[in-house]
Formats: C-alpha cells, structure tokens, sequence
C-alpha cells in the first residue's frame, strides 16, 4: 500500500438540498451545492476539537496519534454566529481531485465548488442549557466526517450533542493543527490494511468516550446516555469499541460488516443493523449480521452511500449533468433522495430516542 502525501485539489462535502434549482458557482460554471436543513426544533451550534492520544503511535505516518472532531448541540441562541462551512478553505483544496477516485463516478476538479457548501452549524453558539444524550459518529473507509453532516445536525436539532469523528490515514483528508493528512488508500483496502483501519478506528474512538468529560461542551453531555453510529467501516467499527463497555448504551450500524473478528456474542446495548437493498456486498453483511440480536430495517431501492451526505449530493449531481445514472445507482441507487434521507432520519432518530431516554 502506498502513501498518497502529495496536497491534492478540491473539497468533500456535503449533500445538495432537496432538489434545488442550479445556480452558477462562485468559481464558475459548477451548481451551488446546499444541505438539507435538519428538521428538528432547535438551532444547531458547532464546535471543532483536536486530541491527542500520546499513549499510541500512529500506525500510518508515525508520531503522536491525533483525531479531529466536529461537535453539533442544541443551541440556546445563533444570534451573532455564523454558518460554518462544512470543508475548511484547505481541505476544500483537496477533495476534488480525490473524489472520483474515492468514489469513481464523482465529477473531477473544476467542475463544482465544493468549498461553497455550508452547514446549518453555527461557529461557537451557546449551546442550549441541560443534559444531553451522546452521539459519537465514525464514517466510512475513506470518507471524512464532514460526509456524516446532514443526519448530525438533524439528530443535534432533536436535542442531542453530536460527536463526529475523523480518522487520519484513511480519511480522504483532514486538516489538524500540524498540517493536512491525506488519505493513504489508493483503492480497495486488502484484509490486512482493513484490520488496521478498524483496529485504529476503535482506539481512536476509545480515546474520544475516555475524553467526552474534557470537551468544551462536557457540561451539556449525559455520560449515563451514550450512543455511538458509524457507516461501513465506521458501523464496523462502533460495534467492536461497545463490545464490552458498558458506558455505550446503543449502537447503530450503518451497512458495516462484523465479520472482521469473531461474532460479538452475548452483545448488550440495543442494536440497528441497517442496510440497503443494491449494496453489492448485501450476502457479506447479512452472513456476518446473521447471528446477532438486533432490529434490523432496510433501505430498499438505496445503495451504500444513502447514509452519508452522498444521498442528496449525487442526485443534485446528475440533475446537473455532472454523474451519470449509472454512477448514481452504484453510490446511492434509484430512490427518492429526500424519501431516502426522511427514512434514515426517522429511523436512527427513533432507535436513539427509545434507547437513550
């Protein structure tokens, strides 16, 4: 497997609205990409940390492991804030040029301004005063947490702090305080680089629960009601760290595979198995799923990346002539994309609400 060090060009980010009406970009000639607004009844405020864990070596680069986290809370007021962009400008310099190769079938550089996109999080706004349930999210293999944006701040805007995780090395790219990372995968990770990218996922978010008491926003979070959600490798990975720790409360997993160490069994907090209905790798999931507890729910006419920011984001795409059919069904299927994100909502928001009350 070889490193990718080199600063590429171009941004992650978000999903497009509901079917908005193109407009030209600010670079020129791209649609104006927008996320879908969350629903709940609260403003969402945001906040972003850096940690450190000094105990571990970073498996990919060597030095002190570091984690990047976006937290997303109920806010009391917005007043005076302002709408954080979901990319920094230096990150909105990298994905594009990573994009089609991440995700082949994504338009390449020049063709959207990425680094346009907002979210519905505002810089450093009070947040709402109360105890509040726990979400800490990890993404897929390869993807940054900024694709985890659109259900954050829906689930933050139903009263719950949000903790979004990004993992250097296999994250296309993140920006932490000692420079950007880019992602070390150069396709498909082999089973052995797969073990790493979990092993490490699950460290990284053992760091995060040992360190929630040390967050700024510590004073507004329950610790007696954590959940934890990831997609692909990030469900994979949120299932292995609540193994055995009592301090998870439920855990959802978004199209992850469990079949990586043996079957978890005796499993205790509340479980989401969730998948879609065109995953190309529906038989692995459903195998190593198949002796688990758990409520399972289905995506029908979705595919993989339905869960992530891509759900909206590839439709607006093809409506603006930048991804094929084709392309689209491979990332997200055929569906609805605003029934498809109503359905992922109601369901992970519903599965959280009856098991961290």
């Amino acid at each position: 497997m070889t490193s990718r060090r080199a600063l590429l060009k171009g941004t992650l980010c978000g999903s497009a609205s509901a079917l908005l009406p193109t407009a030209a970009s600010a670079s020129g000639g791209g649609p104006v990409l927008r996320l879908p607004a969350p629903a709940g009844p609260y403003p969402v405020g945001m906040r972003t940390v850096h940690l450190t864990d000094p105990a571990r070596t970073d498996p990919w680069v060597g030095g002190v492991r570091e984690v990047m986290l976006t937290v997303l809370y109920p806010a009391r007021s917005v007043r005076g804030c302002s709408r954080a962009p979901q990319l920094t400008p230096d990150e909105a310099a990298v994905f594009a040029e990573y994009a089609p190769h991440v995700h082949p079938g994504l338009p390449g550089p020049g063709t959207v301004d990425w680094g346009a996109v907002l979210t519905h999080g505002y810089v450093g706004a009070p947040p709402l005063p109360g105890r509040r349930p726990v979400l800490v999210y990890s993404p897929g293999g390869g993807d940054s947490r900024t694709l985890g944006t659109t259900l954050a701040e829906d689930l933050a805007s139903h009263g719950r702090v949000v903790v979004l995780v990004d993992h250097p090395g296999d994250a296309s790219q993140v920006e932490l305080p000692t420079g950007m990372r880019t992602t070390v995968l150069t396709g498909p990770p082999d089973p052995a680089t797969f073990r790493t990218m979990v092993d490490t996922r699950i460290a990284d978010l053992r760091l995060v629960l040992d360190r929630l008491g040390d967050l700024p926003l510590a004073p507004v979070m329950d610790p007696c009601r954590i959940g934890m959600y990831g997609h692909s490798a990030g469900g994979t990975a949120a299932v292995y760290t609540a193994r055995g720790d009592r301090r998870v409360g439920a855990v959802a997993n978004l199209e992850g595979y469990l079949d990586l160490y043996p079957t978890p069994g005796g499993f205790d907090p509340p479980l989401l198995l969730f998948r879609t209905g065109g995953f190309e790798g529906a038989a692995r999931i459903e195998s190593s799923w198949a002796s688990l507890p758990g409520h399972r729910a289905l995506l029908a006419d979705a595919n993989h990346w339905a869960f992530t920011d891509y759900g909206s984001l590839v439709a607006r795409l093809q409506t603006a002539g930048l991804v094929t059919a084709t392309a689209r069904a491979a990332l997200i299927g055929t569906g609805d994309p605003a029934v498809t994100l109503a359905e992922v909502r109601r369901r992970v928001g519903t599965f959280f609400a009856r098991h961290l009350l």
